[in-house]
């Protein structure tokens, strides 16, 4: 897991907090073939599940009272729509059921844990996404579609989605691996400062560029940020 980057090759570029490459031992699991969808997250708001304190973690079921969180951030009641949603996209509003079946995102740590709570399930920690994401190549909807929203999966079977549409919350706090050390100087405040109080996201979203992304690419944001298109994909 991680990168050590080669040293006669200046180009070959990684983050900090992306080493160094190091050895993590993973028990089976099992991780969706694809992004929770927003009919899926419909179902469970449907369900109760902003009200239910028995799926959210302490802190996030206040932030949910805080804030009275009833939905994901930017969607909106709307008598319009026969799912009385409609969502805020970088290409103005849509109604929900135009995008039922496209990845679910802008959603935070909390909401996404809940989520999987509620399906019996968990998010997967970011070493297992890593060990499925490095032999994948890095294909996507990225900033290059020019979609600027997330797409839908194809239904294949093969795994999809792990890179671009949505970066995707994991269970992993964001810390230094084994043997990181940060930078001396002004760059070692870069990545080593927020290692408190974070939690890992991973894959790029649709408005990521193609060339900026890679399996061992550390996103980190507080558990109840909500933006940036975040989304959810379950594990067991």
């Amino acid at each position: 897991m991680g990168r050590s980057p080669k040293k006669n090759q200046p180009l070959d570029f990684c983050f900090d907090n992306e080493t160094p490459c190091h050895w993590v031992y993973l028990q089976p699991f099992q991780m969706a073939n694809r992004s929770a969808t927003c009919r899926e997250y419909l179902e469970f708001m449907i369900d109760g599940g902003y009200t239910r304190s028995d799926l959210w973690l302490s802190d996030g079921w206040e932030t949910v009272r805080h804030f009275c969180w009833q939905a994901p951030l930017y969607w909106d009641r709307h008598p319009s729509d026969p799912t009385g949603w409609r969502v805020f996209t970088l290409r103005g509003w849509h109604g929900l059921s135009d995008l039922l079946d496209t990845a679910v995102c802008h959603v935070s740590f909390f909401e996404a844990d809940a989520f999987a709570k509620w399906r019996s399930c968990r998010l997967p920690t970011e070493a297992e996404w890593e060990s499925v994401a490095g032999h994948l190549p890095v294909e996507g909807t990225f900033l290059e579609a020019e979609r600027l929203h997330p797409g839908t999966a194809n239904g294949t079977g093969d795994i999809e989605q792990l890179f671009g549409d949505t970066w995707e919350w994991t269970a992993s706090a964001y810390t230094g691996y084994p043997g990181y050390k940060p930078p001396v100087g002004a760059l070692g405040e870069y990545n080593a400062k927020f290692m408190s109080s974070q939690m890992i996201l991973r894959g790029g979203s649709c408005v990521t560029p193609a060339d900026h992304i890679r399996a061992t690419y550390r996103n980190f944001f507080p558990p109840a940020a909500r933006w940036q298109f975040s989304g959810i994909r379950l594990a067991k």
